[in-house]
């Protein structure tokens, strides 16, 4: 869901665009190869939709596999939020300006220069993985890969028996710095190649296309690109299931599962998959022709003087625009601004918009984290029921949204009434999700304390094994209760299964069984709350699907409540501020918010890395208490829009009775003219 309301945006601003382009009513052929097929605006659709795709995978991949890469490289959410928020920068910079240059270059060559941007931007954030070294994890069994134990050693030091504490040199501190620059550069590269490819590409489709076949044309193009997010988290459900070092490790030295809380899946192996597709879908557009033979639409051409006129006026504003330096053009673009941002429908709605966009963007960016912590799901798992569940829903919210429009021709306010009903249902739906989760599980030390059940049983059972204070290898005793570290629970035993794999854990000290002590499997305790899974998938797919009716309503105000010749430039404002408000901090704020909730941070080099435990309960509720306000936020726009253009309508109204009927104008204007008299 996370980036269907940002790919309307851009096609409206696409299909806007082409008022600043240069019609050409004379086909001409520069800089193509010989050959039809680099002719046919068939296969420019084709190409564009399966490069708009490619993009979409790139850009939506990271959001899949955030929660992965914050385990592997030990960043917060906060750190997690900025990267997958810092492709809006490069983007937000540079977007003004394509209004100005529209048709003034060359359109296809610059969509192929970038998604070759894109393609190297998607290929930089793989590059991490081989300039790092192995994926380190505490492990209980000696192996070829590491000879440590986090089993309980009396007698052995606890600095040398466990991996957690060899993350701290000067090698180590400099490669997590060199990570983390060559992900944000990235980041900002796919924003800045990501610029010109729907604009040029949606413009360029309806300046060729013929009147008939535009329609058709930018419908295909919007259904393919749209399923793109929801393919990007099918893409991260995939990869995330092979272990991150699959090119480094053997797999009978892979002592862990997809289930275990300190499982990395290959996150890098999605971004060279969309990368490369990036790079075969960009080498088209190098002999595409800077203008291609207009379409001539088969059936009658309509000659009328009113389509006539339309086109002229289109055709002179567009020169006008084509004749503008762009010190002008820069100059026009503040007063622009100031007019439209005077109009209270535009900016209400605008505003309404950015709420909605600053849901999706933390929807989109920690969902899948949020459903692996509250319902102990593995990310596959997660990203599946994203990318299959949510983004369909979404899709199917903004399809009947633009059915209903059409069906009922609806008026401003009637759209504007949409709105306000599908938002307040959605508001019904959501209010649920915030009690419905799933406590803490109870955490040994961390959540819970052995002397508050068992009075024998103090922290003391473990203080003979010297265990470290960072190792973390999760087990879950046969109590119920979930401990860091076999050493943690003062475990001396392990047993093994035939595939080398750990089987359980036995005299546990710390673990009470019966009054002997009991014995531990690996891996989490998980929630236990499985039975609220599928009930909240619901209420949040039903809350999504109507919160996205209200999108091509709101669209249609923005369109219809603005001067014509201020469209393009409305439009591009509108997508401008929708990412300097919404996209850009969306994520940041969101993953502020989850950080505030931790309970036991990984500690590296004495610094807060990644969160091992966090407060469920808590989480649910800034996580989805912020959503629940954005939501709010949106709804309180559309009512006052709401009751804005019911006065407006009614005072309209007014007027035109009193027109239509001469008598009330006379009286209307003998009242007018009494209080003269007095005075």
């Amino acid at each position: 869901m996370r980036l269907l309301l940002l790919l309307l945006a851009d096609h409206q601003l696409g299909c806007d665009l082409m008022g600043n382009s240069k019609q050409s009513l004379e086909s001409r052929e520069l800089g193509s190869l010989p050959g039809s097929v680099t002719k046919s605006l068939q296969f420019f659709v084709f190409c564009h939709g399966l490069l708009q795709l490619s993009q979409l995978l790139v850009s939506g991949y990271l959001k899949s596999s955030i929660s992965t890469i914050e385990r592997r490289y030990g960043l917060s959410s906060q750190t997690s939020g900025l990267l997958a928020s810092f492709n809006e920068v490069g983007n937000t910079l540079l977007i003004v300006f394509i209004s100005y240059f529209g048709s003034r270059v060359h359109r296809p060559r610059f969509i192929g220069c970038g998604a070759i941007l894109v393609s190297l931007a998607g290929f930089l954030m793989s590059l991490p993985h081989f300039i790092t070294g192995p994926y380190k994890y505490d492990q209980s069994v000696a192996s070829t890969f590491s000879n440590t134990t986090d089993l309980c050693q009396p007698g052995v030091p606890g600095s040398q028996g466990n991996l957690s504490d060899d993350g701290c040199t000067p090698h180590a501190v400099k490669e997590n710095h060199e990570v983390l620059l060559v992900m944000f550069i990235a980041q900002a590269l796919l924003g800045i190649g990501g610029v010109p490819i729907q604009p040029f590409g949606i413009s360029y489709i309806d300046d060729f296309a013929s009147e008939r076949n535009s329609p058709l044309y930018l419908g295909i193009l919007f259904s393919v690109t749209v399923i793109g997010p929801g393919v990007a988290f099918m893409l991260g459900s995939a990869m995330l299931r092979f272990y991150v070092d699959i090119d480094k490790v053997a797999g009978d030295e892979v002592q862990l599962t997809n289930k275990d809380p300190r499982w990395v899946g290959a996150w890098w192996l999605g971004f060279l998959v969309a990368a490369s597709l990036v790079a075969l879908s960009a080498v088209p557009y190098f002999f595409f022709p800077r203008e291609m033979p207009k379409e001539v639409a088969s059936g009658k051409e309509s000659n009328s003087k009113k389509s006539e006129d339309v086109l002229s006026q289109l055709r002179l504003r567009s020169e006008q625009m084509q004749n503008l330096s762009l010190t002008k053009f820069i100059k026009h673009f503040p007063l622009v601004l100031l007019r439209n941002l005077r109009h209270p429908v535009y900016l209400l709605v605008v505003l309404a918009q950015v709420n909605l966009s600053a849901m999706v963007a933390g929807l989109a960016t920690f969902m899948a984290k949020f459903l692996e912590r509250q319902f102990s799901l593995t990310a596959s798992l997660a990203n599946m029921i994203i990318g299959a569940v949510n983004i369909p829903g979404a899709m199917v919210g903004i399809v009947v949204g633009g059915a209903i429009l059409k069906r009922f021709q609806m008026s401003l306010r009637q759209c504007s009434a949409m709105c306000v009903l599908g938002m307040f249902l959605c508001l019904l739906l959501a209010l649920p999700l915030l009690f419905l989760g799933c406590p803490t599980q109870k955490v040994a030390g961390v959540t819970y304390s052995e002397s508050s059940e068992f009075g024998h049983h103090t922290l003391e059972c473990h203080l003979q094994c010297n265990c470290p204070k960072k190792a973390y290898n999760p087990i879950c005793g046969s109590n119920a209760i979930e401990y860091i570290s076999p050493c943690s629970a003062g475990c001396r035993v392990v047993n093994i299964n035939a595939d080398n794999s750990v089987l359980n854990y036995t005299h546990c000290s710390c673990i009470s069984d019966q009054g002997l002590a009991g014995f531990a499997k690996p891996g989490t305790c998980g929630t236990n709350c499985s039975h609220l899974f599928l009930p909240f998938v619901v209420l949040s797919c039903l809350a999504g699907i109507l919160a996205s009716t209200s999108h091509t309503p709101s669209f249609m105000l923005i369109l219809r409540s603005i001067q014509p010749e201020d469209k393009s430039f409305a439009v591009g404002i509108q997508f401008m501020l929708l990412r300097v408000l919404a996209w850009m901090p969306g994520p940041v704020l969101y993953g502020s918010a989850i950080d505030t909730t931790c309970i036991l941070w990984e500690k590296k080099c004495d610094r807060n890395a990644a969160c091992r435990y966090y407060d469920n309960n808590l989480f649910r509720q800034r996580y989805l208490g912020l959503q629940f306000f954005f939501e709010v936020g949106a709804f309180l726009c559309f009512v006052t829009v709401y009751v804005i253009l019911r006065r407006q309508e009614r005072e309209a109204s007014n007027a035109a009775e009193t027109k239509a009927d001469p008598e009330k104008e006379k009286l209307a204007g003998n009242s007018i003219k009494s209080p003269e008299s007095k005075v």
